[in-house]
């Protein structure tokens, strides 16, 4: 009855969104809390008896491996609710590879459990376990050395999950492959490049690069230089700096936080218009139609003010032609 109110307490005081996953941690709890209390009565009573030592020490033993197996069902219980309970999880990790990592992890930390309480209950016997974790050791090493690469993958998983350094959908860059995500998975990343071809991305070797995500530009980026030729006049080129700047500044499709359009250099065959700014809009095909608006109105500006764009040439000036005789 004890166990029961307990739980009935315990349900009444978690929040609505978790009552589902609490009602069942709550019951899978009240076997353990039953057990834990009848080992506990059995031990009091027993303290009572006049019994021979070699027999108080059996029972001893028998009772701290019972509480370690009932510790560790419990844990296991719980466990298994997480990794069945795929609504609570997807509630909170949107990725399909996110779910599924949860689950690898969660069996992982089953094996734990498992291996842990072995190890105490032999330890409560005073069994000699050095030789054995020796030979776990050594077991494990040569595992190590033989899954190397799906170690690493295993983990670069994990630190993909923690970072969250992409999504399925993002164009990401990096020094090996540039493309969209398709699918993040436990072992590798899949990869849709801009040639259609799908590349399976180890996740060790993802995490170890530099990941350049060009979805996560809040704007994105115009920086070019005008050239417009010698010819034009320092009041026609105040004139083309003015109104390339409040065009820029009209644009509902330009951020008006970063707008630079300078006259900046003297070059070979042209003077140089500095112009640095960026678009709101971060969608490659709306952002190239901005830009070719922006570029056509610009050409306007500089045409209408009596200009033009230059072009690389040379000037060559001769001071004098010898004169030269006919025979």
């Amino acid at each position: 009855q004890l166990t029961n109110l307990i739980s009935y307490f315990g349900i009444r005081f978690i929040s609505k969104d978790q009552k589902n996953i609490g009602t069942k941690i709550f019951k899978a709890a009240q076997k353990p809390i039953s057990y834990m209390m009848i080992l506990f009565g059995f031990n009091i009573s027993f303290s009572f008896l006049s019994i021979p030592k070699s027999l108080t020490s059996f029972v001893n033993y028998t009772s701290n491996s019972i509480f370690i197996i009932i510790i560790a069902y419990f844990l296991l219980q719980i466990a298994s609710i997480f990794s069945t309970s795929d609504d609570f999880i997807s509630s909170r990790i949107k990725s399909s590879s996110g779910i599924t990592l949860i689950k690898l992890l969660l069996s992982v930390f089953k094996a734990i459990v498992i291996s842990l309480a072995a190890i105490y209950i032999l330890s409560v016997w005073n069994v000699q376990i050095t030789p054995f974790l020796a030979s776990l050791g050594l077991v494990g090493m040569a595992f190590a050395l033989a899954a190397k690469d799906t170690t690493s993958n295993f983990f670069g998983s994990i630190v993909l999950f923690a970072d969250k350094p992409f999504k399925i959908g993002d164009w990401i860059q990096t020094p090996e492959v540039e493309g969209t995500i398709e699918e993040i998975g436990v072992r590798s990343t899949r990869v849709r490049t801009f040639a259609q071809a799908l590349v399976a991305v180890p996740n060790g070797q993802l995490a170890d690069s530099a990941i350049l995500n060009w979805s996560e530009m809040g704007k994105r980026r115009i920086k070019m230089t005008l050239g417009v030729p010698y010819s034009t006049t320092s009041t026609q080129l105040r004139q083309i700096l003015k109104e390339i700047r409040e065009l820029l500044k009209n644009d509902a499709d330009v951020d008006k936080k970063t707008i630079f359009v300078y006259f900046t250099e003297f070059q070979d065959s042209a003077l140089g218009i500095f112009c640095y700014f960026f678009t709101k809009t971060t969608d490659w095909g709306h952002y190239m139609e901005v830009r070719e608006r922006l570029n056509l109105d610009i050409m306007e500006i500089v045409e209408k003010n009596g200009s033009s764009f230059a072009f690389p040439s040379q000037s060559l000036y001769v001071e004098s032609i010898p004169d030269t005789k006919l025979n």
